[in-house]
Parts: C-alpha cells; sequence; structure tokens
C-alpha cells in the first residue's frame, strides 16, 4: 500500500528487455535504506518488487500486464521516475491509499504554467472518466493529486511547486503520457450503481405498473 507521497525521483540507469517483460535497474540512493529482496516499491505508480539489489539501486521486473497498462515500456536509461516506497502500519497517510495497480495511461494534452504553479490537461479514455469528480482523488505517476475540472474526455489537476520539483510531473510537456490510478472506493461505488440500477429500473417500472 502507499500514499501517493512521491518520496524523490530517481534515474534509471540499465534496461533489459525480457521475454513477457523487461526489467528496470533504478539508482535509489538514500531510498534504499533498509531495502529487503521482495520488498515493494511505487514507480511511477506501478507497484513493483524489489528482485535483485545492491547497496544503492534496486532492480524491477515488469511483465507484460504492467506493460500494457502503464508507460514504462518506454521508459530508458536516463530517464527519471517516481519513487515512492511501500507504507508501514501506523505511517502518516499524507495523501491517499494509493494500491500502485495503474488502470490506464493518460496523456498530456495542455501544460498551462501560472504563476506559483501549473496545471495540467489530462486526456483519457472516456469510459475511465465516470470515476472522477470535482476535489476527488488521482493518482499521476504515483503522485497523490486532487482534481480540478472534469470534461467529457480530459480532467485537470494543478500543481503546486514542490509537487513539481519532487515528481517528474515537473518536466512533462504536451503529448507525453503518465500512468493514472483512480480512487479505488469511487471505482467500487460507480461499479456497484451500474450493477444494480437495471435491477432498480425494474423494479421501479413493475411498482408503477401494479
Amino acid at each position: 500500500m502507499f500514499t501517493g507521497i512521491v518520496q524523490g525521483t530517481r534515474k534509471i540507469t540499465a534496461v533489459e528487455d525480457l521475454e513477457g517483460g523487461r526489467r528496470l535497474r533504478i539508482q535509489l540512493e538514500d531510498l534504499s535504506e533498509k531495502l529487503q529482496q521482495g520488498a515493494s516499491i511505487a514507480v511511477d505508480g506501478v507497484c513493483l518488487t524489489v528482485v535483485r539489489f545492491e547497496k544503492d539501486w534496486a532492480e524491477f521486473d515488469v511483465i507484460q500486464e504492467s506493460l500494457n497498462k502503464s508507460n514504462l515500456g518506454t521508459l530508458k536509461v536516463g530517464d527519471f521516475v517516481d519513487i515512492e516506497r511501500a507504507c508501514a502500519f501506523g505511517d502518516e497517510v499524507g495523501g491517499h491509499s494509493v494500491t500502485g495497480h495503474v488502470d490506464c495511461i493518460g496523456t498530456i494534452k495542455e501544460v498551462r504554467n501560472i504563476p506559483n504553479n501549473c496545471d495540467l490537461i489530462v486526456s483519457c479514455s472516456k469510459e475511465w472518466i465516470a470515476y472522477l469528480i470535482p476535489k476527488g482523488w488521482i493518482a499521476i505517476d504515483g503522485a497523490s493529486l486532487t482534481v480540478v475540472e472534469v470534461g467529457a474526455d480530459f480532467f485537470s489537476i494543478s500543481l503546486i511547486p514542490e509537487t513539481l520539483s519532487q515528481t517528474v510531473l515537473g518536466n512533462k510537456s504536451k503529448g507525453d503520457t503518465v500512468n493514472l490510478e483512480f480512487d479505488h472506493t469511487t471505482k467500487v461505488i460507480v461499479r456497484t450503481v451500474e450493477r444494480l440500477l437495471p435491477e432498480l429500473k425494474n423494479q421501479l417500472i413493475v411498482g408503477l405498473n401494479n
């Protein structure tokens, strides 16, 4: 489990394409403290397992499903990624509950630089827009953010200087892709309503006809 409070950006130092996936080596530096084999780390919002590590770096295997749902397949040596170590029971939850299971990829339609912050307009598949509401939560490349505006096939967020400096979002441009994870509670509510609504409609019709 993660909180969406990115602890910093770190550089990819090696990429190996494997059958059915790929392996990433990331220079974790100080974020490797007390690291263990099998630990979970969110990399650009994707929960990955440490398969090998040394003093200040770790390697992660990315399976095909994760490559299909995220932009990790486009990463190359020298790229920076958002990093968050998994939280422990008792840790402060400063963002919102994030699983590290990315739902889909979004594309940045527009970057609006304004004094003291930056607005991003992000497009995604219309099927996912139903899970967004203004002032609701979304994780973008692992960062917990508040939704500002919701359109037919896009949404907007505002980034403060702290977020711009501590995450990869500060270096994003129009046309770049981002990993999106929608709020789990909202998904449960929307899907439950969608599942029950036809039955409730039928019951209402029967009641009106009697």
